[in-house]
């Protein structure tokens, strides 16, 4: 039998039950993929990082992320939450480490402030879908319970990727924003038809300087009715806004902090940068800070 360190961690904030919660396997090698997803199930978060050692010399170590019910290519917040944990654990100083994941290898940089870090890493390829048609439109704000003059006009509603895609919604007040209670088996449905499974609602409608956006996520269909902090999608939340001509920038870089979390009392702000090439968006990082729940050890 094998001891496994398991750890629950909330991302995207320093304050324990708020941000989004996480399960980290510290030590996953020898740990099979129906192991993995029995964990994840006990641990029911809306995913668990499982931290392996690399398998070739060009990464240093190598992540899997499974939600209750499958496993998903990556995750924004429990891959801040692994890098966390895996630099608490090494007493890591200020680095970058190179890690495999489902969509790619790609840089984390991690960053010692005391005895305590923030993480950010770098998403996958900024991909936009074309803007859904009518039909699928009206299904979606049916399911979410928006009215078209409940809708900024100035964005469109498409489907954008750094690596794992959602829906992407503008709304025009922050109220309405907290008042949504969707139709999850409707949404559930709608994924099946437009190959997306969630659903980011936001608004720029903020009263606190430091913070441009508030936002919802909901993705029913892998069985996370609503993620309290999403790095998938306040990331490709960043790129949509550069390619909207929705904020001003310097042609080079764009950052920002977004909320998300509000409406069911868990709060956390992720930041994030686009780096821009001829004025369009190239690059995607996400980051932000962790604190540890409890950890545990189990045999296996």
């Amino acid at each position: 039998m094998k001891a496994v360190k398991i750890y629950q961690v909330d991302s995207f904030t320093t304050e324990r039950f708020k941000g989004n919660p996480a399960g980290v396997v510290l030590n996953a090698d020898g740990l099979s993929e129906k192991e993995m997803l029995q964990i994840a199930r006990e641990l029911n978060n809306s995913e668990t990082a499982f931290i392996l050692s690399p398998d070739s010399d060009d990464h240093d170590v190598r992540l899997r992320y499974f939600t209750p019910k499958a496993e998903v290519p990556v995750c924004g917040h429990a891959t801040i939450a692994a890098h966390y944990i895996r630099a608490l654990e090494y007493k890591l100083d200020s680095t970058t480490v190179i890690h495999k994941i489902k969509i790619g290898i790609l840089p984390v940089e991690i960053n010692k402030d005391g005895n305590d870090y923030s993480v950010v890493m770098t998403q996958g390829n900024v991909e936009f879908s074309p803007i859904l048609g009518m039909q699928e439109r009206g299904l979606i704000l049916k399911a979410l319970g928006i009215l078209e003059k409940e809708l900024d006009m100035r964005c469109p509603i498409q489907i954008v990727s750094t690596g794992h895609s959602k829906v992407i919604i503008g709304i025009n007040t922050r109220d309405k924003l907290n008042s949504l209670a969707p139709n999850m088996l409707a949404l559930a449905d709608i994924s099946k038809l437009i190959k997306c499974n969630g659903y980011f609602v936001f608004t720029m409608d903020s009263t606190e300087k430091e913070i441009l956006t508030h936002g919802r996520m909901f993705a029913p269909a892998i069985g996370i009715n609503e993620d309290p902090v999403t790095g998938n999608a306040n990331g490709p939340l960043g790129a949509y806004l550069v390619e909207h001509g929705l904020v001003k920038h310097n042609d080079s870089v764009f950052s920002f902090k977004a909320e998300q979390g509000e409406a069911i009392g868990r709060s956390g702000v992720v930041e994030v940068t686009v780096k821009l090439n001829n004025g369009k968006p190239e690059q995607v990082k996400v980051g932000g800070k962790a604190v540890i729940v409890f950890k545990t050890e189990v045999r296996i």
